[in-house]
């Protein structure tokens, strides 16, 4: 009889363990739970981009770290810069994926991506308050953006040092007067003429590294140069005038096989210029 009450005080110990360690794993899974609700949720940049144009994304500091969701994006860090970084579809109409960008400050910045034909804007500048499209570039090393401002200024009143690469169709000439050099920025001297009586309104004026033979596109095949200052105006060519500019980009060169393309579109007409700049005509730039 003792030893069967003895039997059973020590299965009531064994089940109030249990009972203890259940509400005590309820608790630990409330406490968890709640932590969760508590902890602050980070909410996704939603993003638009295209496949013939390419979204810049500019960070208060350097890029650390970038994770795409899909390989129907394409991404890069911008050439000689360290906080922009350049998105663009790898084909048309891909299904919705992510992008998550970690800078030197520790900061983390998520996408949701989706395509589009026509993206709102190109360029947007992420901080601590919020977005908006004002580029600021990073450079690698010890540019500054005053000083490429300055240069493009310079280089915009200079004499002409190069003969060549130029274009011209329908008495729209744009023609290559110089290429400099300082601080790992490139800097292009164009001449912009219209000798016609009809004013030249421009779409698009582009610089990108393309393949000098057609081949399936890849994320190689085509690479947006982006400025990071204009000095001029390319945006309309009056008519019987011409006027020089200077286009500031992050230093680069042109792989084998590879050409830089110069592209000027005409905003609702078909007085569309190109030229090609080639690794050797490049690598001659001048130093400011």
């Amino acid at each position: 009889m003792i030893h069967h009450y003895l039997l059973k005080i020590t299965h009531m110990k064994k089940l109030s363990v249990v009972i203890i360690a259940i509400l005590m794993a309820i608790s630990g899974v409330r406490s968890l739970a709640q932590e969760i609700i508590n902890a602050a949720s980070i909410p996704p940049y939603r993003l638009q981009v295209t496949f013939g144009k390419t979204t810049n994304l500019v960070f208060p500091y350097a890029i650390k770290s970038v994770d795409r969701g899909s390989r129907d994006i394409l991404v890069q860090k911008a050439i000689g810069v360290e906080n922009i970084l350049q998105v663009k579809a790898a084909k048309m109409g891909f299904a919705e994926t992510d992008l998550t960008v970690v800078t030197a400050d520790g900061g983390l910045y998520s996408y949701v991506l989706n395509y589009t034909d026509s993206p709102a804007n190109l360029s947007y500048e992420f901080n601590n308050v919020g977005v908006h499209p004002r580029p600021a570039a990073v450079f690698a090393k010890d540019a500054t953006t005053d000083e490429v401002q300055q240069n493009a200024i310079l280089v915009q009143n200079k004499e002409r040092t190069v003969k060549g690469p130029k274009d011209e169709s329908f008495d729209i000439l744009i023609d290559v007067k110089g290429i400099y050099i300082h601080n790992n920025v490139l800097y292009f001297q164009l001449l912009l003429k219209n000798s016609s009586p009809v004013n030249y309104d421009v779409q698009s004026l582009r610089f990108f590294i393309r393949d000098k033979k057609r081949v399936k596109r890849t994320a190689e095949q085509e690479i947006d140069m982006q400025p990071v200052f204009i000095a001029g105006n390319t945006d309309a060519i009056e008519n019987k005038s011409e006027q020089t500019v200077a286009i500031a980009l992050p230093k680069f060169t042109i792989p084998d096989k590879k050409y830089l393309q110069v592209q000027m579109m005409e905003k609702n007409g078909g007085r569309n210029l190109s030229l090609r700049i080639k690794n050797k005509t490049l690598i001659t730039a001048g130093t400011l």
